[in-house]
């Protein structure tokens, strides 16, 4: 790229952003804790979906204190919907590294700020060139999309080592004025009009700099390859109620998916043909008079798919419960942090409880 050019592209991108970008909370404000707090939350996740939550959590914790010393149950029913609860102990974790190691100043290089936990290249760079205007890449897939359109890159953005290709091309486009429109740029253009299918291309601010546009392959681009098989998982979950109205919930491990969330009792189908009256005896200790079927779906996880079955039941007896089970009422269990597939089978059968 030559100096005319870079000046061009970057001058075209941050006019157009400072005129077109959308009013989302976390543009009014320069903190970095609060635009770490919603980098973290737009990780998977769509924009619309984001606001309520961003706005909700930061009321709950409007500072890095707020949050380090919050319960994390409670912080897990904060994020509850969002998905991906890694992240909430990651952010929660980081936070507390900030003010045990930092005095509570969010760290203003990338050097230090990607000692913290759960904190990448693109949350660093994000947080840096937004709230301290240094001039740092921030390289997401709407970033990587964009520029391997407009720069013309053929290299396989699947690819990690194809992401330092991209981190460079944005340190040479960056404007070392005001970095944080620059950045912001490039991810509301990928977002906006420079989509994955049918880009907007008559509406791009840089669409006379885009070589693809040039060449008709802005549809080709970027390469992308997948390898990625999903597991498929077939689960049965049982709501069980006791004659007095309560509810068995089960705590998941403390480690690995959807960790320490509560969930019903739910057993994997196994190749062996056992009722689910047979499995959950086994698994739970309790005898159960199962009932109708709640609801059938699928939930996708970006590694494995559910293929879920729900019934409501009627607890005959139990034994001894394992340690991580327990009985709740209905009002008990609005306030425990369950995953999306639990809230769904939770909704269905409260309205056909009411």
């Amino acid at each position: 790229m030559n100096d005319l050019y870079k000046k061009q592209v970057s001058n075209a991108l941050v006019s157009w952003f400072e005129e077109e970008k959308r009013d989302l909370p976390w543009r009014k404000t320069k903190d970095p804790y609060k635009i770490w707090v919603s980098e973290v939350m737009l990780q998977q996740t769509k924009v619309d979906t984001v606001i309520p939550y961003y706005e909700r959590f930061l009321t709950k914790y409007p500072s890095l204190e707020s949050l380090a010393n919050a319960e994390e149950e409670e912080l897990l029913k904060e994020w509850e919907g969002l998905g991906y609860y890694s992240r909430a102990r990651n952010l929660q974790a980081g936070v507390k590294e900030v003010i045990e190691e930092y005095h509570g100043v969010v760290p203003s290089t990338r050097k230090e700020i990607s000692t913290l936990k759960g904190v990448g290249p693109y949350t660093a760079g994000a947080v840096l060139s937004i709230a301290y205007g240094v001039p740092e890449h921030a390289v997401d897939g709407n970033v990587m999309r964009v520029l391997s359109r407009l720069l013309l890159i053929k290299e396989d953005i699947a690819k990690p080592k194809s992401k330092k290709i991209f981190e460079e091309a944005v340190m040479e486009l960056i404007d070392e004025e005001n970095p944080s429109s620059l950045n912001q740029g490039l991810m509301e253009l990928g977002a906006l009009i420079c989509t994955p299918t049918k880009p907007k291309c008559l509406l791009c601010p840089v669409r006379e700099f885009c070589t693809a546009f040039f060449e008709g392959m802005q549809e080709e681009l970027p390469i992308k390859t997948s390898n990625k098989k999903t597991k498929l998982h077939k689960m049965k979950a049982v709501v069980i109620e006791t004659k007095d109205g309560k509810i068995l919930l089960e705590k998941r491990p403390s480690k690995g998916l959807l960790a320490s969330m509560w969930q019903f009792p739910m057993v994997e189908l196994p190749t062996t043909s056992h009722t689910i009256e047979e499995l959950i005896e086994h698994d739970y200790q309790i005898r159960i008079e199962k009932g109708k079927e709640i609801i059938t779906f699928k939930h996708i996880f970006s590694h494995l798919t559910w293929e879920m079955e729900s019934y409501e039941a009627r607890l005959k007896d139990d034994m001894e419960l394992p340690i991580n089970c327990k009985w709740f009422t209905r009002e008990e269990i609005v306030n425990q942090p369950m995953p999306v597939p639990v809230l769904k089978i939770w909704n269905a059968w409260k309205e056909r409880n009411l």
